[in-house]
């Protein structure tokens, strides 16, 4: 039996520079919280997608048009795979799903799980074992499809790895938000097809929790009705439908994430309260983001603050204290990150900068 206190999904995660299993902020965030909780020994374990694709790789050309290309990778090369497979009935079909696990390792050595959703599967069709490829990729179907993967597939790997009983299930972003439908379907389960009732939704909303990162109606899946019930089946458009997750029949995954959350989170003070603005119903606190400083600390200042503020690794707080580091230390480290970033430019581009230039 495994154990985790919070169960946190997230499309995408930046887990390192590789695998390209992120596209920006919300991914980088998605692994900073990730990176925090290990350092902190918290009881976590965590579900994104596999994106053996990966969202893409960009290049500009003389001109400086950007083109793009896909940026593969190969899971099963560098994870190790966990020991289930689960399915989720897509459009009408078993979809088979597996995972492979990827470990976050805190600064005492506590461990966090990331089970990456994978449906290349030879039990699969061609198109099914595509839905794992792509971050953000596709049309509509192929997104809806994606999220019944992460969402609906995610619990249910969880719960085949043996993780019951999950109390808190954070969903970053929308993206996952199906997640809530099959909570509500345990629950739900066992007996006579029937409407959720408000102790169902409730039951569930006491579960979940919610981080809503984009404050204008563009940045939400949408889904017509009559995709809804394509891919996902009536039975499930119905309970969708009978949980109040729909405006004017569209399922809207940020609304869905709403109805089901027993607490609704921004990402800054003032995100905080555009999203209240668009959403006066419900609740929305803001948690200002952070980052996992060890992380983005470039290597010469780590060495310079384990010499002056050996505490800074366990708590960031602590930095507080580089006002007292002498300047010339702090310059020595700025001239070597420089030199490590220049010849990392030099690296990829063949392209000699001067350091001299804006010291």
């Amino acid at each position: 039996m495994n154990v985790a206190s919070v169960a946190d999904f997230s499309m995408e995660t930046a887990l390192q520079a590789e695998p390209p299993t992120y596209a920006g902020g919300l991914g980088v965030l998605a692994g900073d919280t990730l990176r925090s909780a290990a350092d902190l020994g918290l009881s976590f374990a965590a579900v994104t997608l596999a994106h053996r694709k990966g969202y893409f790789q960009q290049t500009l050309d003389s001109q400086g048009n950007q083109n793009e290309a896909d940026a593969p990778w190969a899971p099963e090369k560098t994870l190790e795979p966990a020991e289930a497979t689960v399915s989720v009935v897509i459009e009408g079909r078993p979809v088979k799903i597996r995972a492979w696990r990827f470990t976050v390792v805190g600064i005492g050595g506590h461990r966090v799980p990331v089970y990456l959703l994978d449906t290349d599967l030879a039990e699969n069709s061609a198109w099914d074992r595509t839905l794992t490829d792509y971050l953000y990729g596709g049309d509509e179907r192929y997104r809806l499809c994606q999220e019944a993967v992460l969402g609906i597939g995610g619990v249910r790997m969880l719960e085949a790895l043996g993780y019951d009983g999950v109390p808190t299930f954070h969903m970053n972003e929308g993206h996952s938000a199906l997640l809530a439908l099959a909570l509500l379907e345990q629950r739900m389960g066992g007996g006579p097809p029937r409407i959720p009732s408000e102790a169902d939704v409730e039951a569930v909303r006491e579960r979940c929790v919610f981080t809503t990162h984009t404050p204008v109606p563009a940045g939400t899946d949408r889904f017509a009705p009559s995709l809804v019930r394509q891919v996902l089946g009536d039975a499930r458009a119905a309970d969708l439908e009978n949980s109040g997750c729909c405006q004017g029949g569209v399922l809207n995954m940020t609304y869905l994430a709403l109805r089901f959350s027993r607490y609704i989170n921004g990402v800054a003070m003032r995100h905080g309260e555009l999203s209240q603005d668009m959403y006066p119903r419900y609740p929305i606190r803001a948690i200002t983001n952070g980052v996992h400083a060890v992380t983005w600390t470039a290597p010469a200042f780590r060495t310079l603050y384990d010499r002056h503020v050996p505490e800074w690794r366990r708590d960031n707080q602590y930095l507080r204290y580089a006002v007292g580091i002498p300047p010339e230390e702090i310059a020595d480290a700025h001239r070597q990150a420089k030199a490590a970033l220049l010849e990392q430019v030099r690296t990829a581009t063949g392209a000699r900068l001067d350091p001299n230039v804006m010291r």
